[in-house]
């Protein structure tokens, strides 16, 4: 740039246009130009321009360029019909020619800058704008529209009176307008987008519209497009219509708040008046999971469970086990015994001992104070002991004394017949009759009644004593017999024979006594030849007297043979047995007889 000539250079205006512009300002109708000063030209507004050189016609040569003040260089020479940096207008020939370029500072018939081109004024606009058919006003031209913006694909064209603008690509929503980069309320109502209809007028809301009707419901009411009147859920429309900790519940025409319910976190519950949580106490209200062996332990929204005293946690720390004090204590807890029970322990003595006042001694019971015998006591350490005068003998509860019945006890051993038990005592009996006591008072004496000659047996009669009594026999020999002794009888003479063979050769009695209750099988009789040759047999037979089966004969050997008691008898009773032996000796055969008279009595004294 180069400094603009000093103004006394110039001389003041003389006619319409400056008198140094006055060749170039020729026009058909009155001078274009003002007589103001010029105006210089830049890219927002025309500044102002002093030509250099030159002069109008009738003055000299005209100009050769141009100077800018305060602007750019522009060069004199422009093409016919072309605005600089504005919208195209062809005045004159469609050539290339050099012309006289004036700036005026008064715009004349131009909306924006007057340019003398020669002797032709020609309108243009600034940057940013087009001129418009008329050739003298300027449009804003849209660089978005027309493509001759510098906005990057990334970044949204913005449309400014005269420029524009990028900014980075933003989507609004309904009922907003991207505005300078940013989303702006669109006024339906001022725009006349709304929808209202007649009657109703429209109120503009961000992002939207609602339709007023002219004749307003109540409060707490909204008309319909119809012309109804609806409740307006104020619960819903309004933002905020209850303060914290309060709901909303909508009514007709109108609404209210209600307090909500206090939600409490575990362990907490909601006060009385419901302001607050308060803490449960889940000992006292038994809401607790402790167990039996367990204390509850209220805490802040929580207890604890702790065990009681005598129990532990178990190995895993989950629940309460018993301690066993007895066992776990280093010292003797108790005196005797003690015994483990459930959370504690306890102290006990043996019998004949009683705990102390302490709990753990134990002392003496002095149990004969208390009479716990029926005879006599004696008190020992721990216990005491009942014992019992003579003839009397502690019974199993030991404490009672009772009469030792010496007779079933050893009733065999004190008397020999029958024991009589007494209080302390007993005593000794005999049979009624048949029997004596002796000196010891303990024995039984059978009375021979046939050597004291008190039987009643006859002279033909033989007297035999048993015990307790005595029997009457008879020891007839049969015919052909003799009598060679008090009980034998031997055959006389055979006839012939065959009964030589069976008839008896001696005919011998024997009496026997034996107590009853004998143990079975009892040999009670053994026979045998007298005297016994080698080669001797025998032959045993019970002809008589055995129809009950009470005895039968055995042999022990080759001459030897025995009468046994194979069927006990249990009541005093006589028997009479004809016992036969055959003997074989040398080829001949002798029969012998024996008659056997059998007392079985009570008692053998």
């Amino acid at each position: 740039f180069s400094s603009p000539p000093p103004s006394s250079s110039v001389p003041p205006p003389s006619s319409p246009c400056h008198p140094v512009l006055s060749s170039a300002c020729l026009l058909s109708s009155p001078a274009p130009c003002s007589s103001s000063s010029l105006s210089s030209f830049s890219a927002s507004s025309p500044s102002s321009l002093l030509l250099e050189g030159g002069v109008c016609p009738g003055g000299g040569e005209g100009p050769r360029s141009s100077q800018l003040v305060g602007g750019p260089r522009v060069p004199a020479a422009l093409p016919v019909g072309r605005s600089w940096e504005g919208g195209e207008r062809r005045w004159g020939p469609a050539s290339w020619s050099l012309m006289s370029v004036w700036f005026l500072a008064d715009n004349g018939p131009c909306k924006q800058v007057c340019t003398v081109i020669g002797d032709t004024a020609m309108c243009s606009c600034f940057p940013g704008y087009a001129i418009m058919a008329d050739g003298m006003s300027c449009e804003d031209l849209n660089e978005c529209v027309t493509d001759m913006h510098t906005c990057s694909r990334s970044e949204h064209c913005v449309n400014t009176v005269g420029s524009f603008h990028c900014y980075k690509a933003l989507t609004c929503e309904p009922g907003y307008t991207l505005k300078d980069g940013e989303c702006t309320d669109v006024d339906e109502c001022e725009l006349g987008t709304h929808g209202c209809q007649a009657g109703f007028t429209c109120q503009n809301t961000k992002g939207s519209f609602y339709c007023q009707p002219r004749q307003r419901c109540m409060d707490g009411f909204l008309q319909d497009p119809e012309g109804n009147c609806v409740d307006i859920n104020e619960c819903t429309s309004l933002s905020e219509p209850c303060r914290p900790g309060f709901s909303c519940v909508n009514t007709v025409g109108s609404y209210t708040c209600q307090r909500n319910p206090l939600i409490c976190g575990r362990g907490y519950h909601a006060s009385q008046d419901g302001t607050k949580c308060v803490d449960v106490n889940e000992c006292e209200t038994a809401v607790h999971h402790c167990s039996e062996t367990q204390v509850c332990h209220n805490l802040p929204g929580s207890y604890r469970c702790d065990c009681k005293a005598g129990f532990q946690r178990d190995a895993f720390g989950r629940t309460c086990i018993d301690v066993n004090e007895c066992w776990a204590s280093p010292s003797r807890l108790c005196q005797h015994t003690c015994e483990n029970t459930l959370g504690s322990y306890r102290c006990s003595c043996a019998s004949g001992f009683v705990l102390a006042a302490d709990g753990k001694h134990c002392e003496d019971v002095n149990e004969c104070e208390a009479q716990r015998c029926s005879q006599e006591c004696a008190n020992i350490y721990g216990s005491y002991q009942c014992y019992c005068r003579q003839g009397y003998q502690l019974a199993e509860d030991g404490h009672t004394c009772i009469d030792i019945d010496e007779c079933a006890q050893g009733a065999g051993v004190l008397c020999t017949f029958r024991c009589i038990n007494v209080p302390g005592s007993y005593q000794c009996a005999c049979p009624e009759r048949g029997y004596i006591m002796t000196a010891n008072g303990r024995s039984c004496k059978d009375l021979d009644e046939c050597a004291l000659g008190t039987h009643n047996c006859s002279e033909a009669e033989t007297c035999h004593n048993i015990q307790g009594s005595f029997r009457c026999l008879r020891f007839d020999c049969p015919p052909n017999y003799v009598r060679v002794s008090e009980t034998k009888c031997e055959r006389t003479l055979c006839q012939d024979f065959v009964e030589c063979q069976n008839a008896p050769a001696r005919i011998t009695h024997y009496r026997l006594n034996f107590q009853t209750g004998l143990l079975v099988p009892a040999h009670i009789f053994r026979i045998s030849p007298v005297p016994a040759f080698a080669g001797d047999t025998i032959a045993l037979t019970i002809t008589k007297g055995n129809e009950e089966g009470y005895f039968g004969t055995r042999r022990l050997n080759a001459y030897t043979g025995v009468v046994f008691l194979q069927r006990s008898v249990r009541e005093p009773r006589d028997f009479a047995l004809d016992v036969e032996m055959k003997l074989w000796r040398q080829g001949s055969v002798t029969t012998f007889l024996a008659k056997m008279h059998i007392f079985f009595t009570t008692f053998a004294l």
